[in-house]
């Protein structure tokens, strides 16, 4: 009995590789990934002299002549990772339609690729525009989209100063999870409004007083959490500093930013994958509380020997 023969195998050459256009655009540093989708519509590039105006084709960067607006890409950026310390006053974003100062200004300085070009940066997560500190800029997508998965539980560090001293009950309120948004009236599921309670956080307090100050390690980062918080437990958050994420610690002045290590990145990359990370024992200077201004005393200034003191008038004879 002879068999029949068998169903002839799919030629996988046929299929497509390579990575599609507009993640080849993104990693060249051309734009962001949604408006490389826009310069493709739009009839801007080419790949081996055709005009390429639809989306989903995927070519080889190492291979493909791309063209963008004429000019030839050569192949992706060199990955790069800073950390910078944001002063208070700086809005977290690449443009801010209200003009207020952006944390891209601070970055102004050039920042050459592999190819003289200009590295294009974004930061990674946000501080609000009164808080300050530690924030990452880079221009690994990958590393930065796994940063901020709530899943990935990296852990950030801040330094918090509160107005007025929050009872210890509040404050283990904090430490176990606490609800910090109600839902708008058009979010009401099963008879009431939708609730997000915070995850497990770890406070201790740094300097006591009338308005003490506390450091505070979240593993999520909502929009205006710690502020809100606070405002659960009755009390107004005056200061916020960022000194940590993962491992790193803050280091450089406000308004500069530095290159990070090849094991600062890995240790990132680490924290992104859930894996324990622990930061370096010895706490740097820009991540430490500033001790308190001592008050002057001015003393009384002696008046020199053989001078006459202020006239006093006269007693009549």
């Amino acid at each position: 009995m002879t068999k029949s023969p068998s169903a002839p195998k799919p030629d996988t050459n046929d299929e497509p590789k390579g990575d599609r256009l507009q993640k080849i655009l993104a990693q060249a540093g051309i734009a962001s990934r949604r408006k490389a989708e826009e310069i493709i519509l739009e009839g801007r590039v080419q790949v081996n002299g055709v005009i390429v105006n639809t989306l989903g084709t995927r070519h080889d960067a190492l291979k493909d002549h791309i063209r963008v607006d004429g000019k030839l890409l050569h192949g992706p950026e060199q990955q790069r990772y800073y950390m910078l310390n944001k002063p208070r006053g700086y809005v977290t974003t690449l443009d801010d339609p209200e003009k207020r100062p952006t944390v891209m200004q601070l970055m102004a300085k050039q920042k050459s690729g592999p190819h003289g070009d200009n590295v294009r940066l974004y930061p990674v997560g946000r501080l609000d525009y009164l808080s300050e500190g530690l924030i990452l800029m880079t221009n690994d997508g990958n590393l930065a989209n796994a940063l901020s998965k709530a899943a990935a539980g990296v852990e950030k560090t801040y330094l918090v100063k509160i107005s007025g001293t929050p009872p210890a009950s509040g404050l283990d309120q904090i430490r176990r999870g606490i609800m910090i948004d109600r839902g708008r009236l058009d979010e009401i599921r099963s008879g009431r409004r939708d609730r997000i309670i915070t995850s497990p956080a770890k406070i201790e307090l740094v300097r006591g007083g009338d308005n003490p100050w506390y450091e505070l390690t979240l593993i999520e980062g909502r929009n205006r959490q710690i502020r809100k918080m606070f405002e659960e437990i009755g009390h107004h958050v005056e200061k916020i500093r960022r000194i940590g994420y993962g491992a790193l610690r803050l280091d450089v002045p406000p308004g500069e930013f530095r290159e990070l290590t090849l094991g600062e990145v890995m240790a990132l990359d680490r924290a992104a994958k859930g894996k324990k990370v622990v930061p370096k024992k010895k706490t740097p200077e820009f991540a430490q509380l500033k001790s308190p201004a001592k008050k002057k005393f001015s003393k009384p200034r002696r008046q020199p020997t053989g001078t006459k003191s202020a006239s006093r008038p006269r007693r009549p004879n």
